[in-house]
This record gives C-alpha cells, structure tokens and sequence, in this order.
C-alpha cells in the first residue's frame, strides 16, 4: 500500500507497506534510479516471515519531494521522522546498490534506534579507485563527471540513461552490462515486470533524483565507517559487474561489527534469491543491541 507524510520542513515522502503489518519492522533502501515498488515480487514470503516491510522513495525518487542539495547524512532524519509517524521505536534498516551508502548513514547517526543494517550488492566509497576499478565504464565515466563537472551529468543521464525515454531499451541494457546470474534474473517473467515498473517510478519526475545520488556517491559521505556502533551484514556477489566486490570488502574491513558474505558466481541481483535469508538475519535477535 503506498501512502505519504509531511516531514518537518513540509517536504512530501512517499512509502509502501508490505508484509505482516504487525511484524518486525524493516525499513528498505532502494537503488538509483529506483522506488518504493523494489522488493522480492512475492510478497507472501515476507508476510511468512512476520516482516513489516517499509520501503521509501529517496527524494526526488518515485513520489518524494525533491530536496535540492541534499547530502548522504541527511536522509537518516528523514528515517527517523517517518519512524515517528508510524510509532515505530526500533528497527532493522536493508538497502541494495544505491541504498547500501544510505544503509551506513543510518547505522551511523541512528545507533540508538536501528537494530541491524544490511547491505545487498551495496556501493562502497569511491574516494579510492581501487573501489571502483572494476565498474564497467559508463559508472567510472559518471564518477568522473561528478567529481570534475557535475553540470554535465543532468543532460548526460538524462540522454543515455532515462527508462522514461524508452523502457525496453533500458532494461535490454541492464541485462547486457549483466553477469550470466543476473541476467537469469532479471529475465524471469515477474522480475522484468517488477524491474520496469519500478525504474519508469523511480524517474517519475525526470533524473534529477539520479543526478543528485551520482553527486553524492562519488564524493566523501560525511563520517568515518570506523564509527559504525551497531552490527551490520554485507552480501554480495564476486560476479557482480554494478558494485565490485572490492567494495563490500573494503566496507568489511572498515566496521567493527561487520559479517561479509559473499556469494560465488552470483551477481548484483542476488537479492531475489536470498531474500528470506537475508530478512531472517536482519531481525533475528543475535548480534543485535536489542
């Protein structure tokens, strides 16, 4: 079901529900461009397994008010704020891709109200290129522009990388820059449903939520992963051609409390292939500072 609230400084955020709504809440990041609507298709396993999935649009994502300039630390206020609204104290925190940083920028400033976070297939810092030596060009290629020429990055994007200009082109592209498990994926029938639906919402208002992210995710994000206080699980998989694996390594190495698991053969949509699994560990109650 999706729904809306106003935060304090009147912006619009946008959110759905699915699952037991009287689960064990999980609050899910999706990936750029993307949306609320990204989750497991089969809505009946996380019902199964007493989880109150909340997926949110990031700003300027799906039906979210842009917010102009924003940087990675603050969308754990606006987190917290939607918590609030929905009476929720403590929680578990999931991202995949893009939503891996924002994941981090919870645990971080929120320690005292996530329970555990959990990043799929997520972005690393790029402030090393070690990093992201192994992207496929067109990512190095935006990290480049927007370190040295953000302005170029908006008419970019919005040419060569829009679904609204032509979604089968799109989704054929996502598939070809894929690893053979993703592609396996991303064919199956509900997934390329799902996947379409959902990147036409995620540039629902044009790319300018997608630019804003390139901007943010290729600069510094603004604290220091050693900082992290609560305990957080990485998966990811060592043929994953989005988000190298180098990355969740290096995020590893950074955290205190940090359990990596990588998946041989698998890709960036690992996902919808673990997605039991990796709800249960997120709300299972060991390793947690519940």
């Amino acid at each position: 079901m999706d729904n809306t609230i106003r935060l304090p400084d009147g912006r619009q955020l946008s959110f759905a529900e699915y699952g037991d709504s009287q689960g064990k809440p999980v609050f899910f990041f999706h990936g750029t461009p993307s949306s609320r609507l990204l989750r497991h298709p089969n809505d009946a396993i996380t019902k199964s397994l007493g989880i109150r999935l909340i997926t949110i649009d990031r700003p300027g994502f799906g039906l979210s008010d842009p917010l102009p300039k924003r940087q990675l630390l603050d969308w754990p206020e606006d987190v917290a704020a939607l918590a609030d609204a929905l009476d929720i104290d403590r929680f578990a925190v999931a991202g995949i891709s893009g939503g891996g940083p924002y994941v981090l920028a919870c645990a971080y400033k929120l320690p005292q109200r996530v329970a555990k976070a959990g990043s799929i297939s997520g972005v690393g810092p790029t402030d090393f290129d070690e990093n992201f030596r192994d992207m496929y060009p067109e990512r190095k290629l935006a990290i480049s522009l927007a370190r040295l020429a953000p302005w170029l990055l908006k008419p970019l994007i919005g040419l060569t990388h829009n679904p609204q200009r032509n979604i089968e082109k799109y989704f054929e592209g996502i598939v070809k820059k894929s690893s053979k498990s993703d592609q396996e994926i991303l064919n199956r029938p509900e997934m390329k449903s799902l996947m379409k639906k959902n990147w036409l919402e995620g540039t629902h208002q044009g790319v300018g939520g997608f630019v804003r992210e390139g901007i943010i995710m290729s600069h510094p994000w603004g604290f220091r992963l050693e900082e992290i206080q609560i305990p957080v699980h990485i998966w990811h998989g060592d043929a994953d051609t989005s988000t190298p694996q180098v990355m969740a390594q290096y995020i590893a190495g950074k955290i205190p409390d940090c359990q990596l698991t990588v998946f041989p053969g698998e890709g960036h949509f690992l996902l919808f292939d673990h997605w039991a699994e990796i709800l249960t560990t997120l709300v299972s109650d060991e390793g947690s500072n519940q």
